[in-house]
């Protein structure tokens, strides 16, 4: 699995003025939840990352049970028969191995964290 850097080119920032206004999604305001990511790579059907609100104490199990699946059931090829091993999984821009029985926080997700699936 190539890192982000290696898929996405990161364009320049130009500004036209300075920037002065709080986040309106700044983690602060999620308490114990947080925003996260999930981008599909190279899945026709989702072709940009989908934004969930979990809490950060949620299991990567139940993450994917509660939110992944139901999310990922729209795609017509999607498999009932699939658990997270049948997929290669990446956090940021490095792989990762998530454990079902660990808590997001723990596996080190983090509030606006990008986790990439690609099916093996």
């Amino acid at each position: 699995m190539s890192g982000f850097n290696t898929v996405i080119e990161r364009p320049e920032i130009r500004s036209i003025g300075e920037y002065d206004f709080p986040s309106r999604s700044a983690q602060a305001l999620y308490g114990d939840d947080q925003l996260v990511h999930v981008w599909y790579d190279g899945n026709p059907w989702f072709v940009a990352a989908a934004c969930f609100r979990a809490p950060k104490a949620m299991s990567f199990g139940d993450f994917w049970a509660a939110l992944l699946v139901p999310y990922h059931e729209e795609d017509p090829d999607w498999s009932a028969s699939w658990t997270p091993a049948d997929f290669e999984w990446g956090l940021d821009d490095a792989p990762w191995n998530p454990d079902e029985g660990a808590s997001l926080e723990s596996l080190g997700v983090g509030h606006k964290s990008v986790i990439r699936m690609v099916k093996k």
